[in-house]
């Protein structure tokens, strides 16, 4: 019984050392062949054979004696499963095969995109693309575009030999940055080699349109100084989808109706910039958001001021300190500390001083009131005063002639 057993083993691997050595050579060793093409092999044996044959169920040829090769060939491939298998008839009259592998393909009918092309910034969207009629399906890889990108490739386990519709599908969350980005998709059979794959078919492409809120260029608090004499600009500018409109608060209502000044606009002019907190806002229909401006005095200006203000108070005391000892009651400028009434002559000669005018007096003459330029009137004062000086010791000295 046991001897048995031993033989029995012995015959089942001498049968397997036979047909794992078949003397076979498949050419091509596989074949890719687009639905409604022609296929064509050769099956040629290696070692001394009685005779090859090929079955199948389309184009089967029955055992050739004699012969070392032989081709195969299906004028039409009109099946989606093809399974031909060459054999030869060995001397010792075994026979052993080897079957060709097949793969039938089609090329995709469409392939398009399906999604939302205008998305709201950090909201999550998801995007498809289609690809139809397409065989065998586990053949099949999808890739994704983004500009010179590919952000996503998917690939399908999906063993059915006929065409189907397979879609890919990518996920993302909306961003500001993929505004205006183009999207598509690529359908690829990976099949024996890529000499061998047929093309790639794309789908079309899709410009993204991402909506988002206002958000301004420069920081949203700034402080700038202000030049007494230089215009003022202050930016506002904002990125936003849609496109942000700007209104302005400033903290002068006068400078509202500054020609300089548009207060719609992403930029504020001011010719005559006054310190304080100018507010911007930039809105569109996803929100709005503001900007405050501190304007504050340059230094340098805030010196000049200090100085001219220094300037005018001190003129201003020596004018009231000139008004006290010079202005008359009646409204005039008085140089001569001697009482005066209008119309009358003193002493000292003239008295009465103005701009423009002034009274003429003397001991032995009517006081004239003339309209004269500054200059003429002072020449024609220090003139009188001469002769006063002049007539000075004649009177004193007439006085102590005299005597009691």
């Amino acid at each position: 019984m046991t001897l048995l057993f031993v033989l029995s083993s012995l015959i089942t691997c001498t049968v397997s050392l036979v047909h794992a050595s078949c003397p076979i050579k498949l050419s091509p060793s596989r074949v890719v062949v687009r639905f409604g093409d022609r296929l064509m092999a050769t099956c040629t044996s290696t070692s001394e054979v009685d005779g090859i044959g090929w079955e199948s169920v389309y184009g089967g040829i029955g055992l050739k004696i004699g012969i070392s090769n032989l081709p195969f060939n299906i004028s039409v491939v009109n099946d989606w499963v093809i399974k031909p298998v060459c054999y030869v008839s060995l001397p010792d009259g075994e026979q052993c095969e080897e079957t060709l592998p097949v793969t039938v393909y089609k090329t995709p009918d469409s392939v398009f995109m399906s999604g939302t092309w205008s998305v709201k910034e950090g909201r999550q969207y998801s995007m498809w693309c289609n690809v139809a009629g397409v065989a065998p399906a586990k053949s099949l890889s999808v890739q994704w575009h983004k500009g010179n990108q590919i952000i996503h490739t998917e690939t399908f386990n999906d063993a059915r030999p006929f065409p189907v519709i397979k879609s890919s599908v990518f996920s993302f969350t909306a961003d500001r940055e993929d505004n205006g980005a183009l999207y598509w998709c690529e359908a690829e059979l990976n099949l024996s080699s890529p000499e061998q794959n047929p093309p790639i078919m794309q789908s079309k492409s899709h410009s993204m349109t991402v909506l988002y809120p206002p958000t301004f260029a420069k920081p949203e608090h700034e402080t700038v100084e202000a030049q007494a004499d230089k215009t003022l600009a202050l930016d506002c500018s904002a990125t936003g989808n849609p496109l942000p409109v700007y209104s302005w608060k400033i903290p002068h209502p006068a400078q509202e109706t500054n020609k300089d000044s548009n207060l719609n606009g992403s930029s504020l002019s001011l010719a005559f910039p006054l310190p304080g907190i100018y507010t911007c806002t930039a809105s569109n229909s996803l929100g709005s958001t503001a900007k405050n401006v501190n304007v504050i005095e340059a230094t340098g200006d805030r010196t000049t001021f200090a100085v001219l203000i220094g300037v005018f108070v001190t003129l201003g005391i020596l004018l009231l300190v000139a008004g006290l000892f010079f202005v008359t009651a009646n409204g005039t400028f008085s140089f001569n500390k001697l009482s005066y009434t209008r119309g009358q002559p003193t002493a000292m000669g003239p008295v009465g001083l103005s701009a423009t005018h002034r009274w003429i007096c003397g001991n032995h003459s009517r006081c004239h009131f003339c309209h004269l330029p500054l200059h003429l009137l002072n020449l024609l004062q220090e003139h009188q005063d001469e002769t006063l000086q002049s007539e000075k010791p004649q009177t004193q000295q007439s006085q102590w002639q005299r005597g009691p």
